[in-house]
């Protein structure tokens, strides 16, 4: 079973027993959509790929993924958050690109790491970086990677070179799932920091204006 496989089911579990629960409230999904679209990943992903001549799409690597990211668009909060998912997932596509032309695309030449889930990591954190909301990071991260393949493409095409693209089919499947995810997970932990943070300054800030107000008295 993939890395991408084995994350969906651990998703799973976690949105079953409540932890994603604030995450999900965040992306205005309910813990039914979720798992509906894990289920429709999951089982998406065995499915025979839909073949347009040199494109092979799989259905649970790539059309759900896409579906889901066209709903979280349709509900981000503003006109600039959703300008903000556009610019962050083409940055992360170019990036991603960039990744591919230096780093070796056969596994054997990279023992330690499938470059397929170097390139789901390395998009998951991008986006985060530049997505900043939730909503944004997860459409940054899997556009993005979706979008470098099709770039990938293109530039052999030009070439002359007539390779079959397969969008979110095997090993893509394990950096579109990774990508999003981890750039999601990574708003969470960083905004859960930032909220801890700015809690603790304001909790010492009135126990020194306390201090000093009893002292005065």
């Amino acid at each position: 079973m993939s890395i991408g496989m084995i994350l969906l089911i651990v998703l799973a579990l976690l949105i079953l027993f409540g932890v994603l629960q604030r995450v999900l409230d965040r992306m205005a999904l309910t813990d039914r959509q979720a798992l509906a679209c894990v289920a429709a990943i999951f089982i998406g992903g065995w499915l025979p790929d839909i073949s347009f001549g040199l494109v092979q799409v799989n259905i649970g690597g790539a059309i759900v993924p896409i579906i889901v990211c066209v709903y979280l668009l349709l509900h981000a909060g503003t006109t600039k958050e959703k300008m903000r998912a556009w610019v962050s997932g083409a940055l992360t596509a170019a990036a991603i690109y960039a990744l591919t032309l230096i780093i070796p695309a056969d596994p054997v030449q990279m023992p330690f790491l499938d470059p397929m889930i170097l390139y789901g990591v390395a998009a998951g954190l991008i986006a985060w970086m530049l997505g900043r909301s939730r909503r944004s990071a997860f459409i940054a991260g899997v556009s993005g990677v979706i979008l470098a393949d099709l770039i990938s493409a293109i530039t052999l095409w030009a070439r002359g070179i007539n390779q079959t693209l397969y969008l979110g089919g095997a090993g893509a499947l394990d950096a579109v799932v990774l990508s999003g995810v981890i750039a999601v997970l990574m708003c969470e932990l960083t905004g859960e920091l930032a909220e801890r943070l700015t809690t603790g300054k304001t909790r010492a800030l009135h126990e020194d204006g306390a201090i000093h107000g009893g002292s005065q008295a």
